[in-house]
């Protein structure tokens, strides 16, 4: 690859002891946890609002619970602020998952971005929406704070502490440290673009069985209609006349590769009004269906996975292991979205739930780095059941008080006794 040589003073534009890359639902968690310790909190986020995923492209949170005949809460403290700040406005309802894979908790992504306002200021975070995590200040093992694009040119940030809580590592990756890169395995799940319809009847497409649904996505196909996936879902939402879906698939892209995410984002708008031109012709209560909106941007399951010091493994999560250093639970099965037009499922026993311990979210060779969310160390097995938004607000609040408890970033010396207490004090179900 032909480069250029580049070189350049950056102002700093701010100084913290710990800094959240990434304003999803595993930065915006840790933002708040540290913050609420008493840290001076900056939160990078590219977008213009906070939530990441969960306002970007769904509007479920799955993972707080566990499915099967016997349905435990696995998820708990400032995840629950998070629910609570819908509930309040009105905007929040519980339903089964489509799949058996435990009950979702059904929101408003816009008014999850102004939940996440309220709770990230209320901590005394400092935020900076549209600020691009660009690069690493490193000295050795240490990252001494982050090289951020913003509309005034580059600026850094300086922290004593970093939470990588990117989605794709990119703090790790960019510091030298291990990981396993899906995409350039040719492993990656599937990426999804979601949508919004309205003019529902939403009765008559609600009480439309599931498995005529897909009997008719694959009689479409072969009629024609452009259908990859062949099992995908439509929901009810808090709103009248108003179904949301997870239908469209896009294999095979490495999505920190910016031609194939590009090629990405245009092939799920398209597949997204193929699906939509289904539902009209083909489905009860679609009939007079207009598109409500697409999502901001493509979902994207899988990228990097860092290696710490733990791997967690798909033995692990099938048989609910427990870990003494657990900052974290989850019961959410194994859902791998490949290829093809199914999706692969595999349960934990039920009600059972495999921890997530500390040393997963502690990349090797970093010693002041902690990630939070879908870039933890797992395989590509144990990392399609632990990426939920539960798990990742939790990973989050865990990430963000281990970075406030550690004295001059040394997150390998944060007691995990009181971390674990404190988190307990904090409402998390460990």
């Amino acid at each position: 690859m032909r480069a250029f040589a580049y070189s350049a003073s950056v102002p700093v534009l701010a100084e913290c002891d710990v800094l959240v890359v990434g304003g999803g639902s595993a930065g915006c968690s840790a933002a708040v946890a540290a913050a609420r310790q008493g840290a001076r909190v900056v939160l990078l986020e590219r977008y213009g609002f906070l939530g990441g995923t969960g306002a970007a492209v769904l509007d479920t949170f799955y993972g707080f619970y566990t499915p099967g005949l016997v349905e435990k809460k696995v998820v708990g403290g400032i995840p629950d602020e998070v629910v609570g700040g819908l509930k309040r406005r009105g905007v929040l309802l519980k339903r089964p998952n489509t799949y058996g894979a435990g009950a979702g908790l059904t929101y408003d992504p816009e008014t999850l971005k102004v939940v996440w306002d309220e709770l990230v200021s209320a901590a005394g975070v400092r935020v900076l929406l549209h600020a691009y995590f660009a690069d690493v200040i490193q000295d050795g093992p240490r990252v001494r704070g982050a090289v951020v694009g913003t509309k005034r040119g580059l600026r850094a940030v300086a922290a004593r502490a970093v939470v990588d809580a990117s989605g794709d590592a990119d703090v790790v990756a960019r510091a030298g440290g291990p990981f396993e890169d899906a995409g350039a395995l040719g492993i990656a799940q599937s990426l999804t673009t979601t949508f919004k319809v309205i003019n529902v009847d939403v009765a008559r497409a609600k009480s439309f069985p599931k498995k005529e649904l897909w009997a008719l996505m694959e009689a479409a196909a072969s009629e024609g209609y452009r259908l990859p996936r062949k099992e995908g879902s439509a929901h009810v939402t808090p709103f009248q006349g108003v179904m949301v879906t997870n239908m469209t698939r896009v294999a095979g892209v490495d999505a920190t590769d910016p031609d194939a995410l590009s090629s990405a984002e245009m092939e799920g708008r398209g597949q997204a009004l193929e699906y939509l031109r289904f539902l009209r012709d083909k489905v009860p209560g679609y009939e007079r269906a207009e598109l409500g909106g697409l999502s901001v941007h493509i979902g994207v399951r899988e990228t990097r996975r860092i290696r710490g010091e733990y791997w967690i493994t798909r033995e692990d999560v099938l048989s609910a292991r427990k870990f003494p250093d657990a900052v974290a639970q989850c019961g959410a099965p194994i859902e791998e979205h490949h290829a093809g037009g199914d999706t692969r499922w595999e349960y934990l026993p039920d009600g059972e739930t495999v921890d997530i311990p500390y040393r997963a979210l502690l990349p090797q060779g970093l010693g002041n780095v902690v990630v939070a969310g879908r870039c933890l160390s797992a395989s590509h097995e144990a990392h399609a059941s632990i990426r939920s938004i539960g798990q990742c607000l939790a990973m989050g609040q865990a990430a963000g008080l281990a970075a406030a408890l550690s004295k001059g970033g040394d997150l390998r010396g944060v007691d995990v006794g009181e971390l674990r207490s404190r988190l307990l004090e904090m409402g998390a179900v460990l």
